[in-house]
C-alpha cells in the first residue's frame, strides 16, 4: 500500500481552500475600506476643531480652501490678520500671527487631499467640510448630511459632511 494523497484528495482540498480565500478577501477588503474611512472623518474631525479655534479668535471662518497640485488643499486664513495663504511656514500649515506663532494645526491631514473641500457660508458664521468615503453604505453618511443641511445644502449630495454645528 502506497503512502500519499491521490488527485482527488488534493483537487478536494485546493477547492476548500479557494472557496476559504474567495469569502475571507471581500471581508478583508470592506475592513480596510471601513478603516480608511475611519481615518478620514477622524481627520476631518481635527480640522473642525482648528477651525473652530480660530473662529475663536476671529470671530469668522477662514476664506476657502485652494488646491495646489501634489499639495493637501491650503487654508487662506494665515498670518497676520488670518488674510494670506496657507501654509504659514514650512513647517506649520495652519496658523497665525507675524511669526505663525499662534498654531492651529501643524499639518494638514495628508490622507484627504483633493478629496476634501470646504465651504464657507455666507457672514463666515458657519463652514462645510465634504469628503469623499470609500464605503457608500456607512451609517454616519445621512447622519452627517442631515446634521449639516442648513450648512452644507446641495454640497454634501453622497458625501461624508461636517459642519461647525
Amino acid at each position: 500500500m502506497k503512502k500519499g494523497f491521490t488527485l482527488i484528495e488534493l483537487l478536494v482540498v485546493i477547492g476548500i481552500i479557494g472557496l476559504l480565500v474567495a469569502i475571507a478577501v471581500p471581508n478583508f477588503l470592506a475592513a480596510r475600506q471601513r478603516a480608511s474611512d475611519s481615518k478620514k472623518k477622524s481627520e476631518v474631525q481635527q480640522l473642525k476643531n482648528a477651525l473652530r479655534m480660530y473662529y475663536n479668535d476671529f470671530n469668522t471662518y477662514p476664506a476657502r480652501f485652494t488646491y495646489f497640485p501634489g499639495k493637501v488643499n491650503y487654508i487662506q486664513g494665515c498670518k497676520t490678520g488670518g488674510v494670506e495663504q496657507c501654509p504659514c511656514s514650512t513647517s506649520v500649515d495652519f496658523a497665525t500671527g507675524a511669526a505663525c506663532d499662534n498654531i492651529y494645526m501643524k499639518k494638514f491631514p495628508s490622507d484627504l487631499g483633493t478629496s476634501m473641500y470646504y465651504f464657507l457660508t455666507t457672514g463666515g458664521d458657519d463652514f462645510c467640510l465634504t469628503i469623499a468615503l470609500s464605503n457608500a453604505s456607512d451609517p454616519d453618511l445621512a447622519k452627517s448630511q442631515s446634521r449639516c443641511a442648513s450648512a452644507c445644502g446641495a454640497n454634501c449630495g453622497t458625501k461624508y459632511c461636517v459642519c461647525a454645528d
